[in-house]
């Protein structure tokens, strides 16, 4: 389970040093995905294939599902963390979430997220209310 907000920096190369909390769950390898709202998805290998296979499951005949699964697929990135816990973020994934030197790195349950710094702080400012305020109907009995 990956949990808790961490503002790692990206080197000159375009590495990321991963959370310790992460890395043993991510040593075998990840998967680094255009993830939503132009942030990064960075899955285990075991996750990734479950969310493979439900995506193969989508029907290619509706246009949205696959715009989806084509944007998934093609924006994804194989990695595997080195000895210092750090992968490579490619030129192409750091144009789509935005990042510079400063990054948000969060958990977000079974995955990971990668942010911009500006672009967490304002996601994150437009929806603390709605966190606040969250109540079981608006979220379809989850809470």
């Amino acid at each position: 389970m990956f949990l808790g907000t961490y503002t790692p920096k990206l080197d000159d190369k375009g590495r990321l040093t991963l959370p310790a909390k992460f890395r043993d769950a991510l040593a075998g390898g990840v998967m680094v995905s255009k993830g939503q709202d132009f942030s990064l998805a960075v899955y285990t290998a075991a996750d990734f294939a479950e969310r493979s296979r439900k995506l193969t499951a989508a029907s290619r005949a509706n246009p949205k599902a696959r715009a989806y699964v084509r944007q998934f697929f093609s924006g994804t990135d194989e990695q595997r963390p080195d000895g210092q816990g750090r992968i490579t973020i490619s030129a192409e994934h750091r144009r789509y979430a935005g990042l510079e030197r400063n990054c948000v790195v969060i958990g977000s349950m079974d995955f990971i997220e990668i942010w911009n710094d500006e672009a967490w702080a304002r996601y994150s400012a437009e929806n603390e209310q709605d966190f606040s305020d969250a109540f079981d109907e608006s979220l379809g009995g989850i809470l």
